[in-house]
Formats: C-alpha cells, structure tokens, sequence
C-alpha cells in the first residue's frame, strides 16, 4: 500500500512540473507583465473618485497593477515622512490638495521631474511649473448658505458683514485643514487682515474641519459657510437645504500629482499622470462635483460650478512659496483675529 501511494505521489510530481514547464499556469504570467510590482499611489481625494480613475486606468492598462490609499493629506505627509526615514518611499505616486507639500517635497528633493506629453492639454496655475507636480483638479470654495436661514443669495464678500450672517458664518480651523489654511491666506492677500476683523466683529466662528461647516450649515447650526465645492455639492445631493456661490474673487485650490524619485514602476506612474491628466478621468473627475483642469471639460450644470478656464482667470492670486513660509504666523494671527 505504501509503495502504492508512493508511485502516485511521484505522479502527480512529475505531472505538475511538467505543466509549470509547458506554461500551464496562466494567471502567473500577469503580474510579470508589470515586474510582478504593483503602482501605489497615495491620495487624499475620497474613495468613490480614486476608484473610478483607478478602475478606468486599469481598462487602458491591462498589465499594471495598481493599489491605492485614500486619507487625509496631514496623515499621508506622516506617513510618507516615516517612511522616509525608515529608508524608502512605498508609494510611486502623490495626488493631494495640499499645494505648499508639493513645494516642500520639490525643495527635499524627493519628487521626479516629469512634463506629461498631456500637460499642453491643460490649464496651468503655477507661474513656476517646471514638471516636478502637475494640477490634476481645481478645488473651489464658495460661501454655502442654509437656503432656509439666508434668502438672499451672496455676490460679495463683504456680505458675510450683514446682520443675517451674525454669529452664524463658519470658517474651519486653518490649523487643522490645509484646505482652509489656503483660504485664509488667499482672502488675506486679496483684503487684507481688515476682512477677518470684520467676520469677528460680525461674531463669525471657527469650526473644526472644511466637512463640519458644511455639516452645520444643512443641519442649521450655521447660516453659512467657507465651503469646498465638492462637500457641499454631494450633501445638497442628499436633499440638504443649503446652495453653494461664488463672489468674483474667486478661491482656488489646486490638486497636484507627483511621481516619487526612486519609484520602482516608473513607467507605469508616468502612464498614471498622462491619464489623471486626460479628457476621461477629467471628466469623472467633474462628475463629482468639483472642477477639471481641461477647458474641455464642462462640470454638470447641476453643480451651478464656474468654467474651469474662467474660474483659473478670477482666481486670487499668491505666491505659494511665500505662503508655505508665513504659514504659522498667518494662522496664529487668524486665531488671535477670531478666537479674541
């Protein structure tokens, strides 16, 4: 009996070597497609946009695997900054909301240089582009009203000064959003430090996050808010009382991609950014409720979002390398402004 099962095992053996020689498994031939390395993007943009670019970069791309990690820009700098000092950087590519990190990681040399052959396509809003990260979505941010508090619509600023706004305008703390921080420090240069007197003279509040303003607005604990276009769109999706404006001078948020230096599947995080940056994952991108960087993608008209080109063009202007300087006395200075 034993010599029995001693000739089927050698058998089956003889059987399996065989079929891995003549290339009977398939499936392992598709990772070697890609170096048998998957491309690790890092990403603060939320699940359901990353997925459907990822998704659709994948159809073009048959042989590359992709992975991804979706949080906060605070929690991913962290993460990259461990990493960093353990020796090596996972990811291969960076796509966050956070302008200032990308001239920090320029500065720390950390980023590769690389002009996408698709950038000609789109709308730059660095005077001082020179490839190391590339605008891959316009953030916008507007004053969002609760729509049953405020009945006249805004068209300035300086109506966040009038009697219906008192104790009932939130801004989230620049400390903890990098986003806000961006505002503030756009509002600042285009009005001065005189704006934020007049918000605190009018009572107005600092609340935790860019996503509790807008929280506070539709539940009614606030009249209005500084609110992100792509929050404030998806909640007026769910029925929520409140509509999103834009005074001339507009808030712009850039999102920059990067390539990590060193990155072990080059090839593909290129491929990844000159996709990013074409017309079918801007277009999945405008479908959420925020804009493209290609003028030849239009933002649904239930958004009520301005043209991305016109948009670029109204756009405060600032130095962000100034601003990446001044950033903790600009918000030291806004909380002692408004928390006084």
């Amino acid at each position: 009996m034993l010599k029995k099962h001693s000739i089927i095992l050698a058998i089956v053996m003889l059987t399996s070597i065989l079929l891995v020689g003549c290339g009977g498994d398939k499936k392992a031939a598709t990772p070697a497609a890609n170096n048998g390395k998957k491309l690790i993007i890092y990403t603060s943009m939320k699940e359901s946009l990353i997925r459907g670019i990822v998704d659709g970069f994948k159809k073009q791309n048959p042989g590359i695997e992709v992975d991804y990690q979706s949080a906060g820009a605070g929690k991913l700098m962290a993460k990259i900054a461990a990493e960093r000092q353990s020796g090596k950087v996972l990811a291969d590519v960076i796509w966050t909301s956070e302008v200032p990190d990308f001239y920090n990681m320029k500065k720390e040399g950390v980023l590769e240089q690389y002009k996408s052959p698709v950038f000609k396509e789109v709308l730059n809003p660095f005077d001082d582009y020179d490839g190391h990260f590339t605008a891959a979505r316009f953030g916008t941010l507007g004053i969002a009203i609760n729509t049953d508090k405020i009945k006249t619509p805004p068209t300035q600023w300086s109506d966040l000064f009038k009697p219906e706004y008192k104790n009932g305008f939130g801004i989230a703390d620049p400390a903890l959003s990098g986003t806000s921080y961006m505002s503030v420090a756009l509002l600042e240069k285009q009005f001065g430090w005189e704006f934020f007197d007049k918000l605190h003279a009018n009572q107005a509040r600092i609340g935790k996050g860019s996503g509790q303003v807008v929280d506070d607005t539709a539940s009614g604990e606030l009249a209005a808010s500084l609110a992100v276009d792509y929050i404030t769109n998806d909640k007026i999706a769910k029925g929520a009382h409140i509509a999103l404006y834009y005074p001339p001078e507009l808030l712009l948020a850039p999102s920059p991609v990067a390539i990590f230096k060193g990155s072990q599947n080059m090839d593909a995080a290129k491929k990844f950014v000159d996709y990013l940056l074409g017309k079918e994952a801007q277009t999945l991108i405008a479908k959420e409720g925020t804009l493209s960087v290609r003028a030849d993608v239009k933002s649904p008209e239930k958004f009520k979002l301005p043209d991305s080109a016109d948009a670029l063009k109204r756009s405060i202007k600032i130095n962000y390398v100034e601003m990446m300087a001044s950033k903790e006395e600009t918000i030291k200075k806004f909380s002692d402004k408004l928390k006084k």
